[in-house]
């Protein structure tokens, strides 16, 4: 007698098992010398050692067609169980793997859906370090977050590190309640709001209990090496030539990182300038660092946005 637990952390779990777990009993009829159990994202396989590794087997293409459709009928997860060449995933599947990034709580997927959002994932795949730069609205943010899940999800990573310069509280920080966590929190938001896009509420509570995921201040990173881990600077045009420099030698092995700004929106003091456009244009051209720049069109909030975006860029051309 074999034991086998299968994790379906990488999918969409409803996916797998099916309405009222119709594909689940098509999995049990295809194997019905297997004890199988599922609970959450577990799957449980007992019996022949024979059986529970073809079982296995058939699970794992059934995975990796999800993992890069995203959804798969009940009559295509028939064909996959009865397929002996082991060639119906590839036979099936569409012309974009990976194209889900990240399956959120209630269903939420989560995926690239821009050019450059696109090319922001393809360049992350081939790149230890990538520079994202664009106006707001064109998720580079939420891309890169999504980008960093996956990884801990595939366990191509050990931990998720999120950071930001906290330039916006200056001074002020000494006057609002409570201590610095507290302090600093609200200029992290937009990091948290990502991830409870991505992550149940119940498992992210223990990533961040465990520092599995860490979200903390730029002025933190200092004198620290980042190993096995995946790396999000965020509002890098916040941060200054000095400060990019000590990110960027923080990154210790097998580790990647992604570097985020907006150039048309630095909050530095006037006695201070950004490194963030110094740091993406004498790097870019190094091997195994990639640079994307957004625009307009890559919008993804309201329409109202886009419009935005491009009336401020007409003013700022006529006033050049």
């Amino acid at each position: 007698m074999t034991e086998s637990i299968i994790n379906l952390d990488s999918i969409n779990p409803i996916e797998f098992f099916g309405v009222n777990n119709g594909k689940l009993d098509l999995l049990k009829k295809k194997f019905p010398l297997l004890k199988i159990l599922s609970r959450g994202t577990q799957l449980k396989l007992s019996g022949a050692p024979e059986e529970v590794a073809t079982a296995e087997e058939k699970i794992s293409q059934i995975v990796k067609y999800l993992e890069r459709n995203g959804n798969l009928t009940e009559n295509y997860f028939e064909q996959i169980l009865g397929d002996e060449e082991g060639t119906a995933v590839d036979h099936f599947s569409d012309r974009n793997p990976n194209e889900v990034l990240v399956f959120g709580p209630n269903a939420r997927t989560v995926r690239a859906r821009t050019a450059n959002q696109k090319r922001m994932v393809a360049l992350a795949d081939k790149n230890d370090i990538v520079f994202a730069i664009g106006p707001a609205g064109t998720g580079k943010t939420y891309t890169a977050v999504a980008l960093a899940v996956r990884a801990l999800k595939n366990k191509a990573v050990k931990k998720i590190i999120l950071t930001r310069p906290a330039v916006e509280a200056g001074e002020s920080l000494g006057f609002l309640p409570g201590d610095l966590k507290e302090k600093i929190d609200p200029y992290l938001r937009p990091l948290y709001d990502a991830l409870d896009d991505m992550i149940p509420a119940e498992k992210l509570s223990y990533y961040m209990t465990n520092r599995i995921i860490e979200i903390a201040p730029l002025a933190y990173m200092r004198g620290r090496t980042l190993d096995n881990s995946f790396i999000i600077l965020d509002e890098a045009q916040n941060a200054t030539d000095l400060q990019l420099k000590m990110f960027l030698t923080r990154i210790g092995a097998s580790a990647k990182a992604i570097i985020t700004g907006d150039l048309t929106q630095i909050d530095l003091p006037k006695n201070q300038k950004s490194g963030l456009e110094k740091a993406n244009r004498i790097l870019r051209n190094i091997d195994g660092i990639g640079s994307v720049e957004l625009d307009e069109e890559d919008v993804v909030r309201h329409r109202l946005v886009k419009a935005i975006i491009r009336a401020y860029d007409a003013d700022k051309d006529k006033e050049g």
